[in-house]
C-alpha cells in the first residue's frame, strides 16, 4: 500500500472552476483523485504553477490532501504556449518544495510530463502520466481552420511515454490510440477512467432546477464546457438552427472562453446566436462551481457535447449520473462514455443535420427520452469512486 504521492499540474489548478481558461475534465478528475486518495489514508501533494499572487503557497482542500502553488513565471493566467519555456522553472521550484517523501509521481498533461520525468529521475521514483488529451489524436478530427499541435508537443509526448513506468489512459480507445498513434508499448499502458461523484450528481426534480435557475419551460439543450473550436459549440449551433424549423427548442452554454482562440470562438458564438434564426434561442452564462453544473445538467431535457476531440468526456457521464440524455460526437472516449441506444445517441462526424435529427428524436420520440434517462443513470454507476480509486490504487502498487 502506498503512503503518498505527488501529483503534478503544471498548466493549471485542480481548484480552478471548470469551464474556465484552461480548467476542465482535467481539474475536476485530479481534485477528485487527490480527495479519493486522501480519504484511503494516502496523502496527495497536488503541484501546480502559481497563476495568482493573491493565492496562499499551499493550501489544503481537505485533510491529507494540499495544493503547492510554484513560482514559475509571472503570477498570472498564462496560455499554454507561454508556459512551454517554464517546464525548467517548475521543475526546480517543485524539488525546492518536497517536503516528504513519496512512493510515486503522477503527472498530468504532456507539460507536466515533462517536468515528471526530470524530478522522477532525480528522485529516483517511478512516474505515472495521464495525458488527457493527445496531439495528435487532437490533429486528427481538428476544425479546418485550426493549427496543428506543435512539433514540441508530439516530440514531448513520445518523451514522456518512453520514460513512465505506466502510461495511464482514460478508456481503451486512447490507449489503443497511444499503441497506433505514438508506438507506446502496450506492458506499460494501463487504463482507468475518470470517477463520477454520484453524491453531487445524481438524478433530480427538472422543473425545480430550472426554478433555481431561472429558467422557462421548453424544450432545453445544454452545452457545458470550455468554449473553444475543439469543443465543437459551433456546432451546437448549427444543430439547433435546424432543430428549430420543427422543434421550439432553446440551447444554453455554460461555460467560458479557453485556449488559443478562444475568445475570438466565443464572439463568432455570440454573434452567430444573435442571427435571425436563432436570435432569442441561446443563452451563455460563465462556468459554475462544479457542484452547482448538477442543477444544470438536471434543468436540461438533453446534454449536447459535439467535441471534435475528447479522451473521455466527463460531462457526458456527469449528464448520465443526472439521468439526463446526451448527444455527442463519436469521437474518442465520447464512445466509451455515452451508452449509445441506451443512455444517449452518438452522431458519426459534426453534420449539424445529423446533430439536429438527434436531438429531435430525444426531443419527441415518445418514451425514448424516458428510456435514455434510466439507462444513463445506470450506466453512470459504473463510474463510481469507490471502483475507480481501487483501480488507480492497484495501478500505483504495479509500478511501485
Amino acid at each position: 500500500m502506498i503512503s503518498s504521492v505527488a501529483y503534478l499540474s503544471l498548466h493549471t489548478c485542480p481548484l480552478t472552476v471548470p469551464g474556465v481558461g484552461d480548467a476542465g475534465g482535467m481539474n475536476v478528475s485530479i481534485h477528485e483523485h487527490a480527495l479519493a486518495m486522501a480519504r484511503r489514508g494516502v496523502a496527495v501533494d497536488v503541484f501546480t504553477r502559481r497563476a495568482d499572487s493573491d493565492v496562499a503557497e499551499v493550501t489544503e482542500p481537505a485533510p491529507g490532501y494540499r495544493v503547492v502553488h510554484v513560482p514559475a513565471g509571472p503570477p498570472e493566467s498564462l496560455p499554454i504556449a507561454d508556459q512551454v519555456g517554464l517546464v525548467e522553472a517548475f521543475t526546480e521550484g517543485v524539488m525546492a518544495r518536497l517536503d516528504r517523501p513519496y512512493d510515486l509521481i503522477h503527472s498530468h498533461y504532456w507539460l507536466s510530463g515533462r517536468s515528471g520525468l526530470r524530478i522522477a529521475a532525480r528522485m529516483g521514483l517511478p512516474l505515472a502520466n495521464s495525458f488527457h488529451t493527445l496531439g495528435r489524436v487532437k490533429d486528427r478530427t481538428r476544425r479546418a481552420d485550426q493549427a496543428p499541435s506543435p512539433t514540441e508537443r508530439i516530440d514531448a509526448e513520445h518523451a514522456v511515454i518512453a520514460g513512465s513506468a505506466c502510461v495511464i489512459a482514460a478508456t481503451p480507445l486512447e490507449a489503443s490510440d497511444l499503441i497506433d498513434h505514438y508506438g507506446a508499448d502496450p506492458t506499460r499502458l494501463c487504463v482507468s477512467p475518470p470517477g463520477v461523484d454520484l453524491e453531487t450528481f445524481h438524478p433530480g426534480d427538472r422543473a425545480a432546477a430550472r426554478r433555481r435557475l431561472g429558467l422557462d419551460d421548453g424544450p432545453l439543450v445544454l452545452v457545458a464546457g470550455r468554449v473553444q473550436p475543439l469543443k465543437g459549440v459551433d456546432v451546437a449551433l448549427e444543430a439547433l438552427a435546424r432543430l428549430r424549423r420543427r422543434v421550439p427548442a432553446r440551447l444554453l452554454v455554460v461555460g467560458g472562453a479557453s485556449g488559443d482562440g478562444g475568445s475570438a470562438e466565443l464572439r463568432r458564438l455570440v454573434a452567430r446566436a444573435a442571427e435571425p434564426d436563432l436570435a432569442g434561442a441561446v443563452e451563455f452564462r460563465p462556468a459554475v462551481p462544479h457542484a452547482d453544473l448538477a442543477d444544470h445538467l438536471r434543468a436540461a431535457d438533453v446534454v449536447h457535447v459535439p467535441s471534435r476531440s475528447e479522451s473521455f468526456g466527463l460531462v457526458a457521464v456527469e449528464a448520465a449520473a443526472c439521468a439526463t440524455p446526451v448527444v455527442a460526437a463519436e469521437v474518442g472516449g465520447l464512445r466509451y462514455a455515452v451508452a449509445d441506444g441506451v443512455g444517449g445517441l452518438l452522431v458519426t462526424g459534426w453534420d449539424p443535420q445529423d446533430h439536429a435529427e438527434a436531438l429531435e428524436r430525444v426531443l419527441c420520440e415518445p418514451g425514448l427520452a424516458t428510456a435514455l434517462a434510466d439507462g444513463a443513470a445506470r450506466h453512470a454507476t459504473r463510474f463510481g469512486w469507490d471502483a475507480t480509486t481501487d483501480r488507480l490504487l492497484e495501478l500505483y502498487a504495479g509500478i511501485t
